[in-house]
């Protein structure tokens, strides 16, 4: 499933992201790809330091507080989150995001936009599934989720820089088919309480979602 959440920081809080990461040191992106990512891989990635670690807390409280978030990818752990950063000429070719990172098993793959699209010029992030290639480019403090199970790659920015937060998902419901369920089980029911209430309908499928999350959570 792919799912875009707008809005996930407002355009201050993403303007104050990239204040921030303005003060930060860089280093080659290619240090944390795999061994054959790394040579498709051109990016810069912020080095760890307490600047770095305030803005990975920003964004990761986002992400919990969020509800769309939370129905989607029922985290169970999430890798340490990447700021990126794409000058003039880089890219990230073609590639499948490794199948562990940091010792959680990924399941699902975001990127938070932190840049407004006209800020530059190339930098889309192409996801391929069965039937094409999407070419996915946000507002500022919007993210895209995704299955970590694609191939897909950073077009070349042309000009301008692009700046983003990446990370990944270990779901407490492996299989993508029985999160779809549980997602949509969670829009029927805020549907039928915004309706009718505490209605009997409302209680029965509030029922069946937590029965199958004991049924499919993984241990």
């Amino acid at each position: 499933m792919f799912l875009a959440i707008p809005g996930l920081l407002t355009p201050a809080e993403a303007a104050a992201i990239r204040a921030a990461a303005a003060d930060l040191d860089f280093a080659d992106g290619r240090g944390t790809a795999g061994r054959f990512a790394r040579e498709v891989k051109a990016n810069d990635q912020a080095r760890p330091s307490p600047g770095l670690e305030a803005i990975q807390a920003k964004v990761t409280a986002a992400l919990m507080a969020n509800p769309l978030f939370l129905s989607a990818a029922r985290p169970r752990a999430m890798t340490p989150l990447i700021l990126s950063r794409y000058r003039q000429g880089q890219t990230y070719g073609l590639h499948v995001d490794d199948a562990l990172m940091s010792g959680i098993r990924t399941d699902l793959s975001f990127t938070l936009f932190l840049e407004e699209p006209d800020a530059y010029e190339g930098g889309a992030l192409v996801v391929e599934d069965a039937l094409e290639a999407r070419a996915i480019k946000l507002g500022a403090g919007d993210l895209i989720l995704y299955p970590s199970t694609t191939l897909h790659r950073v077009e070349p920015v042309e000009t301008g820089a692009r700046l983003a937060i990446v990370g990944w998902v270990q779901s407490w419901i492996r299989p993508t088919g029985q999160r779809e369920v549980l997602f949509d089980l969670d829009r029927a029911i805020e549907d039928v309480f915004s309706r009718d209430g505490k209605s009997e309908t409302f209680d029965r499928l509030a029922k069946t979602r937590s029965n199958l999350l004991r049924m499919w959570a993984a241990d």
